[in-house]
This record gives structure tokens, sequence and C-alpha cells, in this order.
């Protein structure tokens, strides 16, 4: 998995924290710097720590997985983006203005457990970013997807803000279709 696949996968990962900071940006009546950064900090943090704990339990496993890597990770990210696009056509559930400790903790672990998967993949499909060791690859991927998952989320504050729910479902359909789309393209790469 190269940079552009990790750039994806960076923001196919990041668009359920997307959603929900978009619905935190709808609950507040005005938004401060602390909500932006709330939300960047608690999912951008969460979405790269998950597949980095993926990784670190697959790769315990790595010579199972490796027999059968690109059906795992076709099946994982299809598994992962098919729900993303389920939950997105579904009726939106609603989201409370609260800020706290335990609630933003909370949707923290909800939308970033599809990146615990993820980081599975990244033994089946190794990462390979820079010239360097798989563990220094890993670290940068998931620097990465922390990176971003921020940077959306405090974007998705502002834009709930402005634009209510309008695009909470699109947002989520295209993170879905990206994974699905990595994990097809893992499962060709093996046969072709």
């Amino acid at each position: 998995m190269g940079i552009i696949e990790v750039l994806l996968l960076s923001v196919g990962l990041a668009m359920d924290a997307f959603a929900v900071s978009i619905c935190k940006g709808l609950a507040v009546k005005k938004i401060t710097a602390k909500e932006f950064l709330l939300c960047g900090i608690w999912f951008g943090s969460f979405q790269g720590i998950m597949p980095l704990i993926g990784y670190l339990v697959g790769s315990r496993f790595e010579k199972m997985i490796s027999v059968v890597a690109p059906w795992v990770a076709f099946i994982l990210l299809s598994l992962i983006g098919g729900n993303m696009i389920k939950e997105a056509l579904s009726p939106p559930e609603e989201v409370k203005p609260d800020f706290d400790v335990k609630t933003m903790f909370l949707m923290a672990v909800a939308t970033s457990i599809d990146a615990l998967a993820v980081g599975i993949t990244f033994v089946a499909v190794p990462v390979k970013v820079i010239n360097a060791s798989g563990i220094q690859n890993v670290f940068l991927a998931v620097t990465m997807i922390a990176v971003i998952t921020c940077i959306i989320s405090m974007i998705g504050v502002k834009l709930g803000h402005l634009f209510g729910m309008r695009y909470k479902s699109g947002s989520e359909i295209l993170g879905g279709s990206i994974l699905i789309i990595i994990g097809l393209k893992a499962l060709i790469g093996f046969f072709v």
C-alpha cells in the first residue's frame, strides 16, 4: 500500500468522524475554537491509535494472515465500507451537543472501530510509504490517518454549523466507497 492508497484510506476512515463532527456542529449554537479542537483531537487521536493496535495484534498472526492476505484486506475493507454506506442510507441518529470527556470518548471509539480492522490489513497488505522498515511505515501511515482525520473533523464541525445535515450521507457513502475500492485493488493486485 503506497502513499496514495494511505491518503485515500485516511480520507475514507475520516468520513465517520466527519459525519459525527457535522452533527456536533449542527447541535451547537455558537462555534468556538474549543469545539473544533475537541472534535479534531479526539477523533484524530483514536483514528491513529486504533489501526496501530490492529497492526500490532495482527502482526502476531502474520504467517497465517499472509496466506490469505488479499482476501482478508478485501473482506475487511468491503465490510467496513459497506457498513458506512448502509449507515449513510439509514435514518439519522440524534447527536447531542455535549463535548464532555465521556461523550467524546464514546464517539471517538465508535467512529474508529473500523480503523482497528484496517490496522490488521496493514499486516495483510504491507504499507510502503517511504523506504524504511515496516513498523516505520505503519507509524507514518497512522500519523497520516490521525492528522487527516483531525483536519477533516474540524472542517466537519464548521460545515455542520453552516450547512446542517445536507452532506452527512454523501460523505459516508464516499468514505465507504473509497474503502471498498482499496480492498478491491488489494485483491486484484494479488491476481495480477
